[in-house]
């Protein structure tokens, strides 16, 4: 990163000199995919690390950058979220955690029957169901389109929740007490439809995933949940060690 003078006979404050140059960059294009660390701005304008702080302090602030815990920080729009495999988890939570704010835009929020939904998990044809559509957000920018189905029985009190700003889980939990305990993912790669990419704002070459989770509560499945998530923002993650293997299931590559 080549090195940057500011005018340190000037009244204009340090960290706002940096702030405004940063700004500038950004504008131009210049951290593409690579913002500078904390000890490269440092290096590189020659200021103390609590001048940065206070320049990137204000990035985030103004949404310019995002940087979730213990990571580089990004160009807004440019921050990816990262799932481990094998876990249960919350994409509300997800998003949180990279530093980025959580929106949703509830596209319908009633109740149904679906027969398909009610044979996956276990449950007769006339089986009512809470059923959550959502456009989800993140940093302001469109990340997956999510559809829920739950028992409506076990999510009665949740149909008055206002899901803009919050999590179905959390919701589920503090106005039922029920948890998730376990259940099974299967992601694959898609090409979106048209429709779906207007509504993600997906560029025309870019991927999404399909994740289809059915969720348990002490190994009685209860949720069934589709979400097409933008494949530019959103991956899986997998450890692995000697003898620990994956079982591959190729019944959804064909056709």
């Amino acid at each position: 990163m080549a090195r940057a003078v500011l005018d340190r006979a000037s009244a204009l404050p340090l960290w706002a000199q940096l702030l405004a140059d940063l700004r500038r960059r950004l504008d131009d294009g210049e951290f593409a995919g690579a913002f500078p660390s904390e000890l490269e701005l440092v290096d590189a304008y020659g200021v103390s690390r609590n001048t940065v702080r206070e320049a990137l302090r204000r990035l985030r602030a103004e949404g310019a950058i995002v940087a979730g815990r213990g990571r580089r920080p990004l160009p807004a729009g440019e921050a990816g979220i990262e799932q481990p495999l094998g876990a249960l988890y919350s994409l509300f939570r997800s998003v949180e955690e990279a530093g980025l704010e959580q929106r949703s835009e509830v596209l319908v929020l009633d109740r149904r029957r679906d027969r398909r939904v009610a044979e996956r998990l276990g449950l007769g044809a006339t089986a009512v169901f809470f059923y959550l559509e959502r456009i989800r957000c993140a940093g302001g920018d469109p990340l997956a389109m999510d559809r829920l189905w739950f028992p409506a029985e076990l999510a009665a009190p949740l149909f008055d929740t206002d899901f803009t700003r919050t999590s179905f889980y959390d919701e589920l939990a503090e106005h039922t007490g029920l948890r998730l305990t376990g259940g099974e993912e299967h992601i694959r790669a898609v090409v979106p439809t048209p429709a779906e990419r207007r509504a993600l704002g997906l560029p025309r070459a870019t991927a999404a995933l399909a994740i289809e989770r059915r969720g348990e509560i002490r190994g009685r499945p209860v949720e069934h949940r589709e979400t097409l998530v933008r494949g530019d923002r959103f991956g899986v993650v997998a450890t692995f060690s000697a003898g620990i293997g994956y079982r591959l299931d190729l019944s959804r590559a064909v056709g």
